[in-house]
């Protein structure tokens, strides 16, 4: 494997463990499957590049304002698909088409808001480049990887050591039984999804380092995430670092070798594959453990 695919191979995990993570962090604590999260990707990079053009081009302010409007995004979908449904019959199934129409309504409204043509986001890691070997690394796909690592690995220190992050942590493994031991399931229901949400926009910020941002920007990481939520196994977080890993390097590498026409087989086939010999996904086994 030469440089340049393991550099992309690794951009791409970082970039859809942040997203697959915020996909399993919902589905195990609420058992919410969020077709929304396109839409907060896409609104997140719209955030970004507003505050980009009208306030400031610095790093910090593009990825305050991608992030804190994923935030928001997250606390709307909490709205409208999960406060006043969550205790109706069929939940999941309501929620499911909740989190869809929020996805089309949003995307609508991006297109009247701002129009079809694409946004550039500016370089945040600068315009620089190291030399590896006989490859050029360029700053942006350094700084992503060393960005993702380090949220990544505060979330999770935060997951393991804060209240909030514990109360999150009981809910993943047994909604019941966190209500039982007095965790309001509204409070950290509204957490999980901003949480969920500014993990959203942290990618939208990192991806739109190398692609534009537009109204259906969301689309594909939306399929990513759930092709990497599935195979790592729905609720695992440590299965969703895996499947990134997997899923990142197969579409590097199918790009590098075959072409990019081929990636969304390839990973389809792949998880295919698995799912035949693991229909849990890599890291399933939370889900066995909470219906016993």
């Amino acid at each position: 494997m030469d440089m340049f695919t393991l550099m992309s191979g690794l951009q791409l995990t970082c970039i859809y463990a942040i997203l697959a993570i915020g996909v399993s962090i919902i589905w195990s604590s609420l058992g919410m499957l969020n077709l929304a999260h396109g839409f907060t990707f896409a609104a997140a990079g719209y955030g970004a590049w507003w505050a980009a053009t009208t306030i400031s081009k610095s790093a910090v302010v593009v990825f305050v304002a991608g992030i804190s409007t994923g935030a928001l995004v997250g606390i709307v979908i909490y709205v409208a698909a999960f406060l006043y449904i969550y205790d109706k019959p069929n939940y999941p199934v309501r929620a499911l088409i909740a989190t869809m129409a929020v996805n089309m309504i949003g995307v609508q409204i991006l297109m009247w808001w701002f129009g079809p043509r694409m946004k550039p986001l500016p370089k945040v890691f600068g315009f620089g480049s190291v030399k590896i070997g006989d490859v050029i690394v360029t700053y942006s796909q350094l700084g992503t990887l060393v960005c993702s690592v380090g949220v990544l690995g505060v979330l999770l220190g935060w997951l393991g050591i804060t209240r909030r992050g514990l109360e999150i942590r009981a809910m993943m493994q047994n909604p019941e039984g966190a209500a039982l031991v007095g965790i309001s399931l509204r409070t950290t229901a509204l957490w999980v999804m901003a949480l969920s949400g500014a993990l959203a926009g942290l990618a939208a910020v990192l991806l739109s380092q190398t692609f534009f941002v537009n109204p259906y920007a969301g689309l594909q990481p939306l399929i990513k995430g759930l092709i990497v939520a599935l195979l790592g196994g729905l609720g695992s977080i440590g299965g969703a670092m895996v499947g990134a890993l997997m899923v990142g390097f197969a579409e590097a590498l199918t790009a590098s070798h075959l072409g990019g026409q081929y990636v969304l087989m390839v990973q389809f086939t792949m998880i295919i594959i698995i799912l035949l010999f693991r229909p849990r996904g890599i890291a399933g086994l939370l889900d066995e453990a909470r219906e016993e």
